[in-house]
């Protein structure tokens, strides 16, 4: 089976991946049974256009030079993030491919997991109640009607937990 976590640079992505690593993946597991394959995915998202305030009211674009300079810097954060997650995996004797998409995150998600054979999609979820993910939108809520294989979204741990107990919700489509 193929897990692939997708991550960003939040806490809850982190909590996500540390509760797969926990459970999917212990020190003590069967050598007799295969491990899953890790894949850990970080959605690019697309630079839609960047304007500058120059008065009330009015604002200049920025020149293409500008534009390829942010996308560098979004590639080399995106290659960070992801070099952090494999060091973390590693450290944990899991080997962990690393992968960065490109597209609105919710919908290069549910494209990638389908375009590598997933058999589990996992997200982290911000904890936003009903009301709050219909204004802000919802990655996990998204992943979780239009992905191809289950997934997993993984819960923030509460205030009171310490730290071993980790909740989460699962959906399959």
């Amino acid at each position: 089976m193929k897990v692939v976590v997708a991550l960003d640079d939040s806490d809850f992505s982190r909590h996500a991946l540390a509760w797969v690593l926990d459970h999917l993946f212990p020190p003590d597991a069967d050598a007799q049974q295969p491990a899953p394959a890790l894949v850990l995915v970080h959605a690019l998202e697309p630079l839609r256009h960047i304007m500058y305030p120059v008065g009330p009211g009015s604002a200049v674009y920025g020149a293409p030079s500008m534009m390829e300079s942010v996308r560098a810097a979004q590639a080399e954060n995106a290659r960070g993030l992801l070099d952090r997650a494999k060091r973390t995996c590693h450290q944990r004797g899991v080997s962990a491919e690393a992968v960065v998409v490109e597209g609105e995150p919710r919908e290069a998600l549910c494209r990638a997991a389908a375009d590598m054979g997933a058999g589990l999609l996992v997200v982290g979820s911000r904890g936003l109640g009903a009301i709050k993910r219909a204004f802000l939108g919802s990655v996990s809520d998204y992943c979780a009607h239009h992905a191809s294989c289950p997934i997993m979204v993984v819960k923030p741990p509460r205030d009171d937990d310490d730290g071993h107990a980790h909740a989460c919700q699962t959906a399959s489509s």
